[in-house]
């Protein structure tokens, strides 16, 4: 058993290296293609060292920072080949490869780079946190109640720009001797601003109630088993399917299946379930949705059925109806401390009550006011425009605080920062 795992190991570690070497290939000629970065422009960076499985948390901010770099250019710093040759693909800012630290000293020196701002806590922040007289700035990738919300690794940054009262309440609870008036800037939800773009739905609008089904995977272990493809996904879909007045979006989570077979079975039989759906009535416009894009997906919908997971908070920034499917495992830990105390709960159940339950909830005026008092202190004020004004307001509060430091120490000598270190051997493969 244990020559067999070493087997897919060893086979598994040449596919990386044989991957990582043709994407190696693939970047050089891809930057080779294009100009060099101008010099002293960029004043803020987004550093992200992480590799493309989890470029999901970047691509959350990709709309925010576009506009803000209408006021302050904005510039990627991405660590990892695989990452940096998709974001030169996709990414609607410029992108800067710095796998090494001469690379990333390099741009910093040749750029003026006020701010840097951090969607995750990967190690290699600390990396690019070495170097002062800028500010390092904690964005973080979602708004939840998880226990990541609230490590004491907030600190490490000058500042943090946390969604509302919720996540500082959050924070009060485990970080000492921590000033949050100064350091812990409440923004609201800036990527709800840009849920609904102006393109145009992939589906008409001809009166059928849309149900937005975004599960998450079965986890690995029981406490974090809060997928509900299985236990409630089945009977719920085709339950939706057979009333021919929902029009149901199917959004799975990608890494559903991976551990359990007949998980992964249930979301192909829900899939089938709507290519068959679609072809019965051509009019029914069912969605299988698997793309990279989500934002339409969290605000069209007239009412949303999502598990335990960071996809309750971006629907709850768009402040529509919203439905909880409570695990059927018991062992799945669910912390009611936030908005799951007061949340609509989906119990598994035959599909008969459980769509009974989402018509119910989906007109229900008295289950839309709770959600609205969550939403506020979640989010604060969601009227269109105000988070982004507040996340700009709050860049530009840094910048000015930049400039105030840089006159008060105009006078020192420089420091030569960008002392040469004996790099890392090769960057970590990627799959």
């Amino acid at each position: 058993m244990a020559l067999m795992r070493d087997a897919r190991r060893a086979i598994k570690l040449a596919k990386d290296v044989m991957w990582s070497r043709r994407a190696q290939r693939a970047l050089a000629k891809k930057l080779a293609e294009r100009p060099p970065l101008e010099p002293h422009h960029y004043r803020v960076g987004v550093y992200f060292a992480d590799g493309r499985v989890n470029l999901y948390q970047l691509r959350q901010w990709y709309k925010p920072l576009l506009e803000l770099s209408k006021r302050h250019p904005v510039l990627i710093l991405s660590r990892a080949s695989g990452s940096a040759l998709q974001l030169l693909d996709e990414a609607p800012l410029p992108v800067a490869y710095v796998r090494r630290v001469v690379d990333l000293e390099h741009v910093i020196h040749e750029q003026d780079l006020h701010v840097v701002l951090y969607v995750n806590q990967n190690a290699k922040n600390f990396q690019m946190m070495r170097y002062g007289r800028r500010w390092h700035v904690f964005i973080n990738h979602g708004e939840s109640d998880k226990m990541y919300m609230t490590t004491n690794q907030f600190k490490a940054y000058d500042y943090a720009l946390i969604a509302g009262d919720a996540a500082r309440a959050r924070l009060e609870k485990v970080l000492w001797d921590y000033d949050f008036d100064k350091r812990a800037i409440p923004i609201g939800r800036p990527q709800a601003d840009h849920y609904l773009d102006g393109s145009p739905l992939p589906y008409p609008s001809d009166g059928r109630e849309v149900v937005l089904y975004a599960p998450t995977w079965e986890g690995d272990r029981g406490a974090a088993a809060y997928g509900s493809i299985a236990s409630h996904g089945v009977e719920l879909v085709r339950g939706l399917l057979a009333t021919r007045r929902h029009r149901v979006i199917y959004r799975p989570h990608p890494r559903s299946g991976v551990v359990d077979p007949e998980y992964g079975a249930a979301n192909r039989a829900i899939i089938a379930a709507l290519a068959a759906a679609n072809a019965a009535d051509p009019s029914a416009y069912h969605i299988y949705d698997n793309g990279p894009e989500l934002g339409w997906q969290l605000a069209a919908p007239d009412v949303a059925i999502v598990d335990i997971s960071a996809m309750v908070y971006d629907r709850l920034a768009a402040g529509r109806p919203l439905l909880i499917t409570r695990p059927a495992n018991r062992e799945a830990q669910i912390d009611t401390g936030g908005y799951l105390q007061a949340c609509e709960w989906l119990e598994a159940t035959d599909a008969a009550a459980m769509v009974a339950r989402v018509d119910e909830v989906t007109h229900d005026a008295a289950a839309l006011a709770r959600l609205g008092v969550w939403v506020e202190r979640y989010f604060g004020d969601t009227t269109p425009g105000v988070t982004t004004a507040r996340f700009h307001d709050a860049v530009d509060h840094l910048m000015d605080e930049w400039s105030r430091f840089a006159a008060i120490h105009a006078g020192e000598p420089e420091i030569d920062e960008f002392e040469i270190e004996a790099e890392e051997a090769d960057e970590a493969l990627e799959a």
